[in-house]
């Protein structure tokens, strides 16, 4: 199983059947993936917080969401994310391609690379950093359920060396 596949996997073990998506290089696998899974709804958008409403209304018309992004697009969506996901307790799967880690070629993702794990701690969320496929299917097949129990958003970041 390699890390696209580790991914897809946990979320088709965890059930998910809606995911909104923000375009990421190294999320393209996945994202063809789901493309092709007529179980699961696919709605590509064109920023986090518009994809995190959308996963809002999708949980109460019963379905069981997650979002996949780059990690810079976590500044962009922290209102949402606090407002509305933990004001009204809706649980939701973010899977970030974590940029600015070891390995970065672009020095801009770095800034936001090291701040991510902070913001999400200061958040109150809980989140994974795993390191191979095996660890990162785990943390996704068993990031609904924690995130239904916690009743707020459960991340899991995917540094570059994860790739």
């Amino acid at each position: 199983m390699d890390s696209s596949e580790a991914i897809y996997n946990g979320l088709k073990d965890a059930e998910i059947n809606f995911v909104v998506s923000v375009p990421c290089v190294n999320l393209t696998k996945i994202l063809n993936m789901l493309d092709e899974d007529e179980n699961i709804v696919h709605i590509p958008v064109t920023r986090e917080e518009e994809g995190i409403g959308l996963c809002a209304g999708a949980y109460l018309g019963g379905m069981k969401t997650a979002i996949l992004m780059q990690n810079s697009g976590l500044g962009n969506s922290v209102n949402a994310l606090k407002s509305l996901t933990e004001l009204y307790e809706f649980p939701l799967v973010m899977i970030m391609s974590h940029r600015g880690t070891e390995g970065e070629s672009i020095c801009g993702q770095v800034p936001m690379g090291k701040s991510t794990p902070k913001i999400l701690e200061a958040m109150d969320f809980h989140f994974f950093k795993p390191e191979t496929p095996e660890n990162a299917y785990g943390a996704v097949s068993n990031s609904w359920k924690l995130s239904l129990k916690e009743s707020k958003p459960v991340s899991i970041l995917l540094e570059i060396k994860y790739w």
